[in-house]
């Protein structure tokens, strides 16, 4: 018996020939990136502007401000290996899971991870992830379209010719048990491509609308920044400080944080999202997570925990439960013995490994002079499997077969009395919430040489039924309960009868269901479905086929559906939905790559956490694009006052925008992504896919915002020229007045129903940090006299600052009380904005 690679010799293997993956794009180093920063419109802004202070003799100024590139290299090179590691991490988990042999055991790993020599065992719908030789195969046919071009599928056996399989091609018939021959760049598809190791990622609908608003928010800065100029030199006529004030109007206005915040956000959203055991493979997924308003789930192994268990029989009409196995031995050796013969012995099967596990109640002593000469599998024409065995002892042919159990009385050509009577049993299982198998036995002469090519032609016996129990996982009510909550129908779907569906929804809290039967399902045109599934919360007996009449008939209502699916044939399904849901481990590779999300432990509970966490998601990104239009609206007003009005003296130069900028990269692309949930975030309806990202509402309420602090800091502005303050006092009390108030702008801001206090004392540890830094630094330049002369300032006094400190309170005060007014008259809505 082979017992696969040994964890020693994997290792060793990895290290010498490497990870099972085509060669990928080099990460960037420090002098790329600073190549690509240089290409930049900010960074040609900062470098003009550096200059002209060198021009006019202010060299600190002009130094520091060139000083301010290599500090935005250094955070952009910070903010893209972040990225590009949490990305690393998608692309680890994203690649296709094979099951392996190592150290006498069976489980999966990622296809990365396979090495040469590896034992790997591939089912119906898995991807070949290295070119392998077959040890065993059966009834095995590959799709090898991705190599050839030829669409028909090639049958595969053991002879000479057809004992090789490869890499990227799908096993669309049968099993098999191969061991890995070449990985990587030695593997076929390694020696025709590279370009397979990155996953396609399409535009999505924010990525759009963020174009557009940049596009516009770029010409504004270019026209308002010209007129700067024009208006600067016209009334005060020095032509370099008009350039050098235009080009800081330009820094205020350029929206350079919008692609930087969207790149961070996707990226660490996806990470997030890996955390809660859900794998992205689409970035539109996350913006679609918050709209779902229909979760159709599969039962098996996602409500449930696909861990079978034989939990009763039904021997001569007479139910008996587990517990009583060993009492009712003598009579159940024939049916029990039946159904673990009528069992692939290494099968993955959940129900076979249930019924495999009865060997160890030892009921009876194992017959061992039999051996296995043909195997039926399952077909259309019978829903059964069929074990054929030759016997020493008795030289007969014995047969055993165990299916869907209305097929295994037909076969038996019960009479009509004892038909309906076990068909009541099947009707009673059912009703416990059980899984019925139907088992039956027989035997032909040994003399018979050839055996009937259709397992359906062979004399079967009835034994009994086989009773099993897929156990529901414990967090689902739980998960079930939040989805109703959060406005997300739930529909289950699931291939077992109507009465075996409804006491697993009894289970989990779906009670009073209505429940659709495929039958049922076939029967009503596309029309008649739309309008009769609108209040169907079960479908039972169906086909993967009829899932994508189900995600087109809730899509014809305008619904948006999340659906889950692991076979082949739920492939089209998962595509046509909104949010295509893959399972992780028992999934096969076409259903993950038709998905948009994997979930990596089929757990129903990871999809609800993925809706909660990708409304976080949203929301913050929201959040942090609100509160970048906002900020930049009195960076702006400040730099455009001074130039309509000549007496007033400059109160934004380059350094004190750079200043700023250096607090809302961060503050925008990491504190607010680390931000806590909404504290009603699954108590709302699903949000309108339809809603625009930057609706008028949402920007109406930024402008509002941005306006507001804008008047504070204009009012400190005024009150300290009317003080008699010098025009370095002026700028110092209006400047610290604008970083206080942009300190509250991003408390108040990083929640929509929490104080800004509740805020404050979370452990949001990189808003702590970066404001905490920026208080630190706005006390050094308004105190250090090297630094006060650098940034123009000089000290009014400590009693001076309290009007911006006042102020600043004040504004807060009132974006709090709007805040309360919002929460306490809604707590659907977002915004009365």
């Amino acid at each position: 018996m082979n017992r696969g690679l040994t964890s020693k010799q994997v290792s060793e293997r990895l290290k010498q020939f490497g990870y099972n993956e085509l060669p990928s794009a080099q990460p960037k180093n420090l002098f790329s990136i600073a190549i690509e920063v240089m290409k930049e419109p900010m960074f040609l802004l900062l470098l003009s502007c550096g200059f002209l202070y060198l021009l006019l003799g202010d060299y600190t100024e002009g130094i520091i401000l060139l000083c301010t590139i290599f500090l935005i290299i250094g955070t952009t090179f910070y903010q893209y290996r972040k990225t590009e590691r949490a990305l690393e991490a998608m692309q680890r988990l994203s690649s296709p899971r094979v099951l392996v042999k190592r150290d006498n055991k069976e489980f999966k790993v990622a296809g990365r991870e396979v090495v040469p020599g590896d034992l790997i065992y591939l089912y119906e719908g898995d991807r070949v992830p290295a070119d392998c030789i077959l040890l065993a195969a059966s009834n095995l046919k590959i799709d090898e379209s991705l190599l050839t071009g030829e669409s028909v599928s090639v049958h595969k056996s053991l002879e000479k010719d057809e004992n090789r399989i490869f890499s990227g091609t799908l096993v669309v018939q049968g099993r098999a048990e191969a061991r890995v021959e070449h990985t990587g760049n030695l593997a076929q598809l390694g020696k025709i491509a590279s370009s397979l190791n990155s996953v396609e990622q399409k535009e999505t609908q924010l990525q759009r609308e963020m174009k557009v608003l940049i596009t516009r928010l770029g010409i504004l800065g270019a026209l308002i920044s010209i007129s700067i100029i024009l208006l600067f030199y016209f009334s005060r006529g020095n032509f370099i400080q008009s350039v050098l004030n235009g080009l800081s109007a330009a820094i205020a206005i350029l929206p350079e944080e919008f692609p930087v915040v969207m790149t961070v956000f996707l990226a660490l959203g996806s990470w997030r999202l890996s955390k809660k055991n859900v794998l992205t493979r689409k970035p539109s997924a996350i913006e679609n997570l918050g709209s779902a308003t229909v979760l159709c789930s599969d039962k098996t192994g996602t409500i449930t925990q696909n861990k079978m268990q034989v939990v009763a029989v039904s021997y001569q009409e007479k139910i008996i439960k587990k517990e009583n196995f060993l009492k009712e031995s003598i009579k159940l050796t024939s049916l029990l013995d039946a159904a673990i013969l009528a069992t692939a012995k290494d099968s993955i099967d959940p129900m076979e490994k249930a019924i495999l596990e009865l060997q160890e109640l030892d009921l009876n002593p194992k017959n061992t002079s039999i051996r296995l000469i043909k195997e039926y599998n399952l077909s259309k024409e019978m829903l059964a499997m069929t074990f054929a065995y030759t016997s020493e002892e008795t030289s007969s042919i014995l047969f055993y077969t165990k299916g869907a159990p209305e097929v295994i009385l037909k076969a038996c050509k019960l009479q009509a009395e004892q038909f309906e009577a076990n068909m009541k049993t099947i009707q009673e299982l059912a009703g416990l919430g059980y899984r019925v198998l139907g088992v039956a036995s027989g035997r032909i002469n040994s003399k018979i040489t050839n055996l009937p090519l259709l397992q359906q032609e062979l004399p079967f016996v009835f034994q009994g039924f086989i009773a099993l129990e897929d156990p529901i996982r414990k967090e689902v009510p739980k998960a079930i309960e939040e989805c109703r909550e959060a406005g997300v129908k739930v529909v289950m779907i699931t291939g077992d009868y109507p009465t075996t569906a409804r006491s697993i929804a009894n289970q989990i809290g779906m009670k009073h269901a209505n429940i659709l039967t495929g039958e049922d399902l076939d029967a009503l045109n596309d029309k008649s479905l739309a309008e009769r599934i609108k209040s169907i919360d079960i479908f039972a007996r169906v086909v993967p086929e009829q899932k994508l009449r189900i995600v087109n008939a809730f899509s014809a209502n305008g619904e948006i559906v999340a659906m889950t699916g692991d076979g082949v044939n739920d492939a089209p399904a998962l595509k046509a939905s909104q949010i295509g849901i893959a399972m992780g481990n028992k999934g096969t590779d076409v259903a993950r790559e038709a998905s948009s999300l994997v979930l990596l432990d089929d757990n129903f509970a990871s999809i609800v956490a993925a809706i909660r966490q990708g409304r976080k998601i949203y929301d913050n990104l929201q959040k942090a694009m609100s509160y970048i239009i906002a900020i930049h609206i009195p960076i702006i007003g400040l730099t455009l006052l001074p130039a309509f009005f000549s007496f007033l003296p400059l109160l934004l130069l380059p350094l004190h925008i750079v200043f700023m900028e250096l607090i809302i990269d961060p503050v925008c692309s990491i504190a607010f992504e680390s931000e806590q949930e909404e504290k009603n975030i699954m108590n709302r309806e699903p949000r309108n896919p339809h809603e625009k990202f930057f609706g008028f509402d949402k920007i109406s309420y930024s402008v509002f915002q941005g306006l507001f602090l804008l008047g504070i800091v204009l009012f400190v502005y005024f009150l300290s020229i009317h003080e008699g303050h010098t025009d370095s006092e002026v700028r110092a009390i209006a400047f610290s007045s604008l970083i206080i108030g942009n300190i509250f702008l991003i408390l108040t801001n990083l929640s929509k129903t929490r104080s800004f206090l509740s805020v404050f004392l979370e452990r949001n540890y990189p808003i702590l940090m970066i404001l905490s830094l920026a208080i630190i630094m706005l006390i050094s330049i308004l105190t250090i006299p090297y630094l006060q002369k650098i940034f123009s300032f000089q000290s009014p006094g400590t009693e001076h600052y309290l009007s911006a400190l006042f102020a600043s309170l004040f504004m807060l005060i009132v974006l709090e009380g709007i805040k309360f007014f919002n929460s306490f008259n809604s707590k659907k809505s977002d915004s009365i904005f």
